[in-house]
């Protein structure tokens, strides 16, 4: 069976005719279509390509570097010798004059990462990776360059950074790596706006899972009461939901464990009243109050500081209490149960 063309990137180092990168900012671009939500991707050494040893150990760092830094439900990479995938150290490698490591992928079941020998001689000087050549500086950190060819096999291009690349550190998928000891060249995480693409890409790890700072998420806050005409004194209970409003694998998703508000109108505004129970991972946010006049109330959530997510907040629910209790058991006066 004939395989579908393979997409082959490179990084490269950084030279001074680079083209300047976009004047822009937000999460890493897409590379065309995607593993399945939740794949494990495994990986064997390429014959006639076997890293160091040294090199073995980077390349694993990154494999859980990965793992643990998605923060969404894109596919985890394993190692196992019989794997269909394979990883290449060495001389023959398709990446191009330039290029330190290279991949190519075929979704939705195969890759493959090409890396460059230590010493390899470049028109610029000699290629020197960290953790052979124990250099401090002006080498190239391996589990940090594995790290960004393991985004391009998760589906992620070159992050478009502002003229000046002073948001550099948003991403460690980039078009040029950086040496040691510059700012940014020894990430060994996934950056929020390689987090941001994986997310909308994939979806979110859990209802709770934070969404990244490199993207702004709306979100629809909906409030219901148990009972909108009541005596006065009656307690009267509130349920707000909470869901995301954006596009794709990020649309009407539940949030659960944020701080959502119970407000009540007040002659100038809005007042906070109190704070609701996240009770459950489908979003919803409960509380209960005694009203003893008339009031409209609205569930409020505020712009989180650490995650993407937008302000809302819910159309007005009117609470219309009589002026008195006509009941012969006025809920203020309830008898307590007998034992």
């Amino acid at each position: 069976m004939k395989r579908p063309v393979r997409v082959l990137v490179t990084l490269a180092v950084l030279m001074v005719a680079a083209a300047v990168p976009a004047a822009a900012h937000g999460p890493d671009p897409v590379l065309g279509s995607l593993f399945a939500q939740n794949k494990l991707l495994e990986y064997r050494w390429a014959s006639g390509g076997v890293p160091p040893y040294d090199m073995k150990i980077a390349i694993h760092a990154a494999r859980d570097d990965s793992n643990a830094s998605r923060k969404s439900q894109s596919p985890t990479f394993g190692y196992d010798a019989g794997a269909s995938n394979a990883i290449y150290y060495g001389t023959a490698v398709p990446c191009g004059t330039n290029g330190l490591a290279c991949f190519a992928r075929d979704t939705p079941s195969w890759f493959g990462v090409w890396f460059r020998e230590n010493g390899h001689r470049f028109d610029w000087g000699t290629l020197r990776w960290c953790e052979l050549s124990g250099s401090p500086d002006g080498c190239y950190d391996a589990e940090n360059i594995a790290l960004d060819e393991l985004g391009h096999v998760l589906g992620l291009g070159h992050h478009d950074n502002y003229g000046d690349d002073s948001d550099y550190r948003d991403a460690v998928v980039q078009t040029y790596s950086r040496t040691k000891p510059r700012a940014g060249y020894n990430a060994h995480v996934f950056r929020r706006c390689d987090i941001a693409t994986l997310q909308q890409k994939y979806d979110m790890l859990s209802f709770s899972s934070l969404y990244s700072t490199c993207q702004e998420i709306p979100t629809y806050l909906t409030l219901a009461a148990a009972d909108t005409s009541v005596t006065s004194g009656a307690m009267v209970s509130f349920t707000a939901t909470l869901r995301t409003d954006g596009a794709g694998r990020l649309s009407n998703n539940p949030i659960s464990g944020r701080t959502v508000v119970l407000q009540q109108r007040t002659s100038t505004g809005w007042a906070d009243l109190l704070t609701l129970a996240s009770t459950s991972p489908s979003g919803t946010y409960t509380g209960s109050v005694t009203v003893r006049a008339s009031h409209d109330y609205r569930a409020l959530f505020r712009r989180p500081s650490n995650e993407g997510l937008l302000s809302d907040f819910s159309a007005a629910v009117a609470i219309t209490v009589s002026a008195s209790c006509t009941t012969s058991i006025c809920p203020q006066s309830a008898p307590a149960h007998a034992p």
